[in-house]
């Protein structure tokens, strides 16, 4: 160990986990190991923005695939609402479905659960470097992504309206599209919760009061176009 590593601080991390045996054992591990120090554990992603809030950790070693709030609906509320705490994304899966959403909504790394501890801290402390803190896997699915031709792209608008996010406007999309919110969910591979809480957010920035007024809104922005015949 260097004189820089042995006076560095331990990064004061949360770990998200809806498995409780999963959860207990990375908090175990993590304990083990020096450079970090485990100062709170959430079961879902609503917990894990509350303890950032309360506990302004340095990271979130965060699961994706969670009840109430999702890892992807978190990682962007707590980069929104709390800078200064960086998200390691933490989970089984290594899908383009699963990756990309989580990168986008700023997690600055991203470890399969096989990771062993020591990869762990090295993410934990690449991101508080400004790094990224990646598996080797994510690396070569990232640079495999990156050497593929962009598919065209279809028409779309040139901004979202009335300051929604992204994801705010592709429920709208399939609000207006006739979809429940259970098979808004099912689509876009998040609860249902988090399909409530994206709604909610969409009425209140737009001033609509109900789905009939959500699907006008959507043809009159252009987001959907009426059908033909």
């Amino acid at each position: 160990m260097t004189e820089t590593e042995g006076e560095r601080k331990p990064a004061r991390v949360v770990v998200a986990d809806d498995q409780t045996v999963v959860r207990e054992g990375i908090v175990m591990l993590l304990g083990l190991l020096p450079g970090v120090e485990v100062v709170g554990a959430a079961g879902d992603g609503e917990e894990a923005v509350r303890l950032v809030g309360e506990l302004a950790p340095d990271v979130v070693l965060m699961d994706l695939r969670m009840p109430r709030c999702d890892g992807v609906e978190a990682t962007q509320r707590i980069r929104s609402e709390f800078p200064g705490t960086q998200v390691v994304v933490l989970t089984t899966y290594a899908d383009d479905e699963s990756l990309f959403p989580a990168l986008r909504a700023g997690a600055r790394g991203y470890l399969t659960k096989d990771a062993d501890g020591d990869e762990i801290v090295r993410a934990v402390h690449s991101v508080l470097s400004g790094d990224a803190g990646l598996s080797p896997s994510v690396q070569r699915r990232l640079l495999e992504r990156l050497s593929q031709p962009e598919p065209e792209a279809e028409p779309a608008a040139d901004e979202t309206p009335d300051g929604l996010t992204t994801r705010e406007t592709e429920v709208l999309v399939l609000i207006a599209e006739g979809l429940n919110n259970q098979e808004i969910a099912r689509r876009l591979h998040v609860s249902t919760a988090t399909v409530k809480t994206h709604i909610n957010n969409l009425f209140a920035k737009t001033g609509l009061k109900g789905r009939a007024q959500a699907v006008r809104y959507a043809y009159s922005k252009g987001l959907v176009r009426p059908p033909i015949g």
